[in-house]
């Protein structure tokens, strides 16, 4: 099955010896969600929602479609969906709407050391803004995020939870719903960042009952560009907006001024249009596909990583564990910079550095790591071209 959704992918047609394992930083584009985008181009190219004419009107419920089809993918209503620039922008658009009106001097955000800087760093604003503190769940020996940590990081000071659903380092996942049940039953409410999630696992948002969850385009098969962040309807409507003109405006006076409703008052001039259709066909993609058996065969292929790089001399694996399909290493002595090359001569591309995620980086005791992510396009001749690249450059810095 996984062979024939290969040929799916026009890059490998190109590249026909690529060996990709970046997909947790970008996922590779499938022909159909190009094809979406290059139509709406070709066919319509008008701006949504202003234009009195034909091209615009069918434009526009090319765009509301996808916007029902992403919403229908997480389980969500689809007022509660709005399109912004990536995850990165979604997750501080709750930081710096929600936190800085609701936030309080003394308040505690909760976070942990495993967040993504987009996930940390707008919530280390609001506390220095709003003289809040900025509270950390410790992590296991391993690096995960524990019920019982959690439970006993918590205070009646505590006001947001903004976690990671799953690591982009460690590929480990956080058991966010245990620790949402818990929130809600104090008052507490809990932004996610699901940019690792919604691309691998059947994630329903009714059923976590959160209250934010942020994911990005690029990382699900989608256009670069485009992001999402679901909110509950009572708390969006609570929101002020951050940006304003253009179509979120309802009556504008001298000096007054009314917004659209939910999820057009956050949504500001002209939207990323192609990119909304192109996210839907995306969406579609993975459905049919079926994301169970694309958690099942990347966590396989994870696996098999993990057991072939421990028989390797100096090879250090930081997720041994693996969850999803995400592993992360280095060469012992070895800059994770340098050993790319050599990874980069035998067109395998991986994630060099730390991620956007330094707090992990730094509790693992590194500087940098080296990720391979794998997809549903990977396949077991991925994992022993990866394992034979990473013994070529054991062998290569060792001679020197």
């Amino acid at each position: 099955m996984f062979d024939e959704i290969k040929k799916e992918f026009p890059i490998f047609e190109n590249h026909p010896h690529l060996c990709y394992l970046d997909s947790a930083a970008s996922s590779l584009k499938p022909r159909r969600v190009i094809d979406v985008m290059s139509d709406y181009y070709k066919n319509f190219s008008c701006n949504i929602n202003r234009g009195n004419y034909q091209l615009s009107y069918e434009a526009t419920n090319l765009y509301e479609s996808a916007r029902s089809t992403i919403a229908q993918f997480i389980n969500a209503d689809a007022d509660e969906i709005i399109f912004t620039r990536g995850a990165s922008q979604s997750l501080n658009l709750v930081a710096l709407s929600w936190g800085m009106q609701f936030i309080q001097e003394g308040d505690e955000i909760l976070t942990s050391e495993l967040e993504h800087h987009s996930s940390h760093m707008p919530w280390l604003n609001v506390a220095q803004n709003k003289n809040a503190f900025l509270k950390f769940i410790p992590l296991d020996a391993e690096g995960k995020i524990t019920v019982e940590n959690f439970y006993n990081s918590i205070s009646s000071k505590t006001k947001i939870v903004a976690l990671t659903f799953v690591s982009n380092v460690l590929g480990y996942v956080t058991p966010i719903k245990d620790i949402i049940n818990i929130c809600h039953e104090r008052g507490i409410i809990v932004s996610i960042d699901a940019a690792q999630a919604v691309p691998h696992m059947n994630i329903d948002v009714k059923d976590l009952d959160c209250d934010f969850l942020s994911f990005s385009g690029h990382k699900m098969c989608g256009p670069f560009g485009i992001g999402v962040l679901f909110g509950k309807k009572k708390l969006l409507e609570k929101m002020n907006p951050l940006e304003f003109g253009g179509d979120m405006a309802d009556e504008v006076n001298k000096f007054f001024h009314s917004y659209k409703d939910i999820p057009h008052k956050f949504e500001t001039g002209t939207p990323p249009i192609a990119e909304v259709i192109g996210l839907g066909e995306a969406c579609k993609f993975l459905q049919e596909i079926g994301l169970e058996k694309i958690y099942r065969h990347e966590k396989n292929l994870s696996e098999k990583a993990v057991e072939m790089l421990s028989v390797l001399d100096d090879v250090e694996i930081y997720n041994r564990k693996a969850e999803t399909g995400i592993v992360s290493f280095n060469i012992r002595g070895v800059h994770s910079h340098d050993a790319a090359t050599i990874y980069d001569k035998n067109q395998i591309c991986v994630r060099t550095g730390h991620h956007c995620a330094q707090l992990v980086t730094k509790f693992l005791g590194q500087y940098s790591t080296t990720r391979a992510s794998f997809y549903f396009y990977n396949d077991s001749k991925d994992v022993e071209r990866l394992v034979a690249s990473v013994r070529e450059a054991l062998e290569f810095f060792k001679s020197l």
